[in-house]
């Protein structure tokens, strides 16, 4: 039987093996920082993204994109384009064409013609020959590299972003963006880094977590130089990039730490709840190695404030620590489920001093979370909600999908709980593994959904007169070829203890069929 309560339990069922994860090269990105000169000081150019968006829909962030072939040949036709960063600035300048209908001629920006703009939206080969045959202007010049980042392990895909930034002036020089002849934006905005960077503490906005930084960078700056952006810019480009808080919401900063998860997640994400500098909490430092063990502890003595306990959601082994390596590193109460409390209690290396129950409230800072008991995925689960979004845990993942363990877990319950959730709507959900889901409600709704679909596929296979489960999983799975044949069995039983348990089919030895009522 899987995962009684007081044993160290696991999703992954026993005996199922999964191919090796082996993570591609970063893609090479890049973005760009435009500045001006406005009425109350210097201000920056955000887009919103745009919801269909696959990375960071519904998010304000710089304009920018891959590095393509048509830049590669752009560095070696453009006489102007030189140097380590060429390839970025030829991406950059024929993005920002695409995205805003600008151009930069070294001296100030302009508003590229509608005919040449849209010949680079629908071919962006197109934007060579119209820089070399004058059409669109092109120049590397008081373009700066101001910074460097690698996605964090937590993402399907990883980029390599290279941060440009130009300063256009003062705002009377700068022509009107222009969003209708592209998909990616769907509004734009000047301000100032402070301005914006207030709003997404309130959770107002959605911002990418690498523009938080930059942003949070910029006021430091400012403050230093005032409005001086050639020291400004100077000195952006001589710091080097170092070790960041990831911040997708004001409060809430994402460490990723290696685990033995279910594939394609090859992380568990660490949570440190609350405000710089003020009390808060670590939610599942799942730590197994030493060096996650102290990049967390560099990460807490960054942030600053006293922690006043760690909290775990549920009990599955990708969840817990190396409960020796978490002792080294932080002495501080453990709080969790009743639930999950007796699964730690078993390890007789740990002890759970707080038990945190259904609609608890835990004020950090001037932010209060919401405890929420949601079983289903494992009987002690437990969920954080504020305004700043929901800390999930393994209700929904941001990469791969949630399994309902079928002698543990219970997928009536889980979809219930599912539809809970919803009627919170977020601000934005924090997964244990995988990006931040920006979509909230998007992504409820769609497991919502699938879990009913698949009831109704399993269903049907019983209508058919399939009776075992290796039978019912193969038309229950029809629509899914690639799913994993023992993770097809495992969750088609875990559907089919459902539908018995209200009454819709009956079991006789190894035969399921639609019961007699």
């Amino acid at each position: 039987m899987l995962g009684q309560i007081g044993e160290t339990m696991s999703e992954r069922p026993e005996g199922i093996e999964f191919a090796s994860i082996e993570r591609r090269p970063p893609r090479p990105t890049t973005t760009m920082t435009l500045t001006r000169n406005g009425e109350n000081g210097i201000e920056v150019l955000l887009g919103l993204r745009a919801d269909t968006m696959p990375a960071f829909p519904g998010f304000w962030a710089f304009p920018g994109g891959g590095l393509s072939r048509v830049d590669s040949t752009s560095v070696h036709e453009l006489p102007q384009l030189d140097g380590e960063h060429a390839k970025a600035v030829a991406a950059m300048s024929r993005e920002m064409v695409e995205e805003l209908g600008f151009a930069w001629d070294g001296e100030k920006l302009i508003l590229v013609d509608l005919e040449s703009r849209r010949k680079v939206i629908e071919d962006k080969s197109n934007w060579l020959p119209l820089v070399k045959s004058g059409k669109i202007p092109c120049s590397q010049d008081s373009i700066k590299v101001i910074s460097r980042r690698i996605t964090p392990p937590f993402a399907p895909v990883s980029f390599d972003n290279v941060f440009l930034h130009l300063h256009a002036g003062e705002k009377k020089e700068c022509p009107q963006f222009d969003l209708e002849e592209q998909t990616e934006f769907v509004d734009a905005m000047w301000d100032t880094p402070s301005n914006i960077f207030e709003k997404w503490m309130r959770h107002e906005i959605k911002v990418a977590p690498p523009v938080v930084s930059l942003l949070h960078t910029f006021i430091k700056m400012i403050a230093k130089h005032g409005n001086n952006i050639e020291a400004i810019s100077a000195e952006l480009s001589f710091t080097k990039p170092g070790k960041r808080a990831i911040w997708f919401a004001y409060g809430v900063e994402v460490l990723p730490v290696q685990t033995a998860t279910l594939p394609p997640a090859t992380h568990t994400n660490c949570y440190i709840v609350g405000e710089p500098n003020r009390d808060f909490i670590l939610v599942d430092p799942a730590i197994k190695l030493r060096e996650d063990m102290e990049k967390l502890a560099n990460a807490v003595d960054r942030h600053g404030g006293e922690m006043k306990g760690i909290l775990f959601t549920h009990g599955h082994s990708d969840h817990l620590a190396d409960w020796d390596l978490l002792r080294e590193a932080f002495d501080v109460p453990i709080w969790s489920s009743k639930e999950t409390a007796q699964t730690i209690d078993a390890s007789k290396k740990a002890v759970v001093s707080k038990i945190i129950t259904d609609g608890e409230l835990i004020q950090l800072g001037d932010i209060i979370w919401t405890a929420l008991h949601t079983p289903g995925h494992d009987p002690g689960h437990i969920c954080l909600h504020s305004p700043a979004g929901l800390v999930a845990g393994d209700m929904v993942a941001g990469i791969g999908t949630i399994l309902i363990p079928p002698h543990s877990g219970n997928m009536e319950i889980y979809v219930e709980q599912l539809q809970r959730l919803k009627q919170l709507n977020p601000h934005l959900i924090f997964p244990s593994h995988g990006p931040i889901i920006p979509l909230p409600q998007k992504k409820l709704n769609y497991y919502i959904k699938h879990r009913g679909l698949r009831n109704q596929r399993i269903l049907e296979a019983l209508q058919e007169g399939l009776e075992t489960i290796e039978e019912i999983a193969i038309k229950a799975y029809e629509d899914t070829p690639n799913a994993h044949p023992g993770l097809a069995l495992d969750q088609t039983l875990s559907h089919l203890m459902s539908l018995r348990r209200t009454g819709i089919v009956i079991q006789k030895q190894n035969k399921w069929k639609i019961g007699e009522n």
